[in-house]
């Protein structure tokens, strides 16, 4: 072989290695990251541990949440649910393929109250809105029987609330052939190609298109859910809710135009989170009977759920916790709880006495990020100064972008940039070089191997000529 091609084969050899090198660093970070995302605490329960299903109110309307059993997103399923909770004219439950632990993102799981075939028999509430979140797999077989059960509710007149990427779900139905629809603004792209039936718009908060409204992304559920408020209950119950819960810009005369968003560089926090989450902490997250839902979801989505800056770990007095409005959450027992770096304990003024003593006897600090919530403000604005404070401010705006809250009021400090994944990044492009040189360095080992043979030893292709 000439030797330019030799040089030339050897450069792309050790091109294609490095590059192999990346990925596979990048995908075990991606696989890492999402299993602990919904892996959940490993608590063994037993059904004397989960409360009775509740009966519903006369007169109220009924609102079922569905848990999907691939795993959902954390903020999709409990923010929609407070909204509706809020309200005394709607009775809100959840609902899945069966009553047993059903991962959130962010390590937590929630146990539905009812399952489809209860429904079904008349055995659950009837719902009048089903709310349906993203969920892991929205295509798959494992989530088959949601997808039947959803096409069977909307044909029996129920409302349907798609939050975020749970629109691909109905979109797989079927049920949005036809209509306008939008989703979370990274997804909308995908969704085009895949679902040409639907008509997809950017920039809005949320889409109604007869019965069924879909929402941008996390945060926008709540939105959605105070649309159908709006609708189903009036428009002084949907005010009173919006004025407590104080998502900024929100009110019932709002445009629903959001900017559209799109893939920046400002996002590479988000990716570095992601794909390098060796050595990230661990926080601890202190539950309490009675803690509200929507706190709930705003500490597991900002720690772990969308910015993938910590491990987030469920801690409580016991093996499970109910709360404000009645969903049954599992957690992991003070005395069975592994290390953690912190505590956060949402929703509250003063952790429990039980969260207080296992936090001292580890000299653990304590975060109470609602303690310091000020009034009129979201409950989320707590929580992502806190992450900014603890990692870093890039990290905290990326995760309200991929939240879609609208978080410019937000007066953040901390770090201005992740190292820890950073300099984990760079570490693997430096390891990537290092192997990109692996062959020609081999290469010309051997030939120096072979050059300083003794001039005199045949070799297996010489022959010795006598004079």
């Amino acid at each position: 072989m000439p030797r330019f091609l030799r040089r030339a084969a050897l450069t792309l050899l050790g091109l294609v290695l490095s590059l192999a090198t990346v990925g596979a660093t990048a995908a075990a970070g991606v696989a890492a990251t999402m299993r602990d995302s919904f892996a959940g605490p490993a608590t063994a329960v037993s059904r004397s541990d989960w409360s009775t299903p509740r009966t519903a109110p006369p007169g109220t309307t009924v609102v079922a949440v569905v848990a999907g059993t691939t795993g959902s997103v954390v903020g999709d399923v409990l923010m929609p649910y407070e909204v509706f909770a809020r309200s005394s004219r709607f009775f809100v439950y959840t609902v899945g393929e069966r009553r047993t632990p059903t991962p959130l993102s962010g390590g937590l799981r929630i146990v539905p109250e009812h399952t489809f075939a209860d429904v079904d028999a008349g055995t659950a509430p009837r719902p009048d809105v089903v709310v349906v979140p993203a969920v892991v797999d929205p295509t798959g077989s494992r989530e088959a029987p949601m997808r039947d059960w959803l096409t069977r509710r909307a044909d029996r007149g129920a409302y349907v609330l798609g939050v975020c990427a749970g629109t691909e779900v109905l979109a797989a139905t079927g049920l949005l052939d036809g209509r306008q629809a939008t989703s979370f603004w990274q997804r909308l792209g995908s969704l085009r190609s895949r679902y040409r039936q639907v008509e997809w718009v950017a920039g809005e908060r949320y889409v109604q298109a007869g019965r069924i409204v879909t929402t941008a992304g996390v945060t926008s559920g709540l939105v959605g859910a105070l649309r159908m408020v709006e609708l189903l209950a009036g428009p002084a119950d949907a005010e009173r809710i919006g004025r407590e819960l104080a998502y900024p810009g929100w009110s019932l005369d709002a445009s629903t135009r959001i900017p559209e968003q799109r893939l920046a560089l400002s996002d590479l926090p988000y990716a570095l989170n992601v794909a390098f989450p060796w050595w990230r902490p661990t926080v601890g997250i202190g539950l309490v009977d009675g803690v509200g839902e929507l706190d709930v979801a705003s500490v597991f989505e900002a720690y772990a759920g969308t910015s993938f800056a910590a491990r987030t770990i469920p801690v409580a007095a016991g093996r499970t916790v109910t709360t404000r409005h009645g969903a049954l959450l599992l957690a992991v027992p003070t005395d069975t709880a592994g290390p953690v770096d912190r505590l956060v304990v949402p929703g509250v003024d003063q952790p429990d006495p039980v969260l207080a003593r296992w936090a001292a006897e580890r000299r653990l600090a304590v975060t109470l990020p609602h303690a310091d919530q000020a009034p009129g403000e979201f409950s989320l604005d707590p929580v992502l100064r806190d992450l900014a404070e603890h990692t870093d401010q890039a990290t905290a705006r990326a995760t309200a972008k991929f939240t879609e809250y609208p978080a410019r009021h937000l007066r953040l400090t901390g770090d201005t940039w992740p190292w820890r994944t950073t300099l984990l990044g760079l570490l693997t492009i430096a390891v990537a070089a290092a192997v990109a040189l692996l062959p020609t360095a081999t290469a010309r080992l051997l030939a120096r191997r072979r050059s300083a043979r003794p001039a005199g030893v045949a070799t297996a292709d010489t022959r010795l000529i006598p004079t």
